[in-house]
């Protein structure tokens, strides 16, 4: 019987910096050697692909999406390559793949069907972000998004915040780019005045900026956070 193929996480950059300044030598060999790919967007995935392999033929490649659109039901048909015998990679629209990232879900299949998993070095804005915030990397929880709703996103905040006081826990979480500065007034509006707040936007980009402050600075020294990508941490 024919060896089952690796699922392959390969990570993407945070932006539109060149690949090989951000990602080790690892990644470039696994494009290189892939042609079945599992992506959140074929568009920049391929454009991914090219940057990182120029003489790759965008012809042999075998793409599927998975996305918040896709039918779980035909998530288990992109393993099929593995079952056959060939590596499939998958990729984020930026960043780890399963970290914050719908490839997660097709990993939990992967170790169903056992296919061996191998996640590749790359970056991780959410690791990055902790690592130069100041604060608490022994203990610390991820929330993803927090509501839309002005109302639920208060409470939130204050959950986050309590948390964060009653376990010395670092409170991570991110919002979509366009919503950033309504997030950022809300938390400034919402957490004590000595809750500390961590902002780190355009990670690994000549515009990165990192800043841990406390609420009562922040107010006095605001920032432009509007379509760059950031990661917001609270701690008490």
């Amino acid at each position: 019987m024919k060896a089952k193929g690796k699922l392959f996480m390969i990570p993407t950059t945070l932006g539109e910096n060149e690949p090989l300044e951000v990602l080790p030598i690892s990644i470039k060999r696994a494009i290189e050697d892939i042609d079945h790919y599992i992506v959140e967007n074929e568009k920049t995935a391929r454009r991914f692909i090219k940057k990182i392999s120029s003489k790759k033929s965008q012809a042999s490649l075998h793409i599927e999406i998975l996305n918040k659109y896709t039918e779980p039901q035909s998530i288990p048909s992109f393993l099929q390559p593995c079952i056959e015998g060939h590596n499939v990679g998958v990729l984020s629209e930026a960043g780890c793949p399963g970290i914050a990232d719908p490839g997660a879900n097709v990993v939990k299949i992967a170790h169903e069907k056992d296919i061996q998993v191998v996640p590749l070095v790359g970056p991780s804005s959410i690791l990055l972000a902790l690592m130069a915030s100041g604060m608490n990397g022994q203990s610390f929880a991820f929330n993803g998004y927090l509501p839309i709703d002005s109302n639920a996103r208060k409470k939130a905040i204050k959950k986050m915040e309590k948390t964060a006081i009653d376990l010395d826990q670092s409170q991570i979480c991110i919002e979509t780019p366009y919503r950033n500065d309504t997030l950022f007034a809300e938390m400034l509006k919402t957490l004590s005045s000595r809750t500390l707040l961590c902002i780190a936007c355009d990670i690994t980009l000549p515009t990165e900026y990192i800043a841990t402050k406390t609420v009562e600075t922040w107010k006095k020294s605001p920032v432009d956070l509007h379509k760059r990508p950031s990661i917001f941490i609270i701690q008490g």
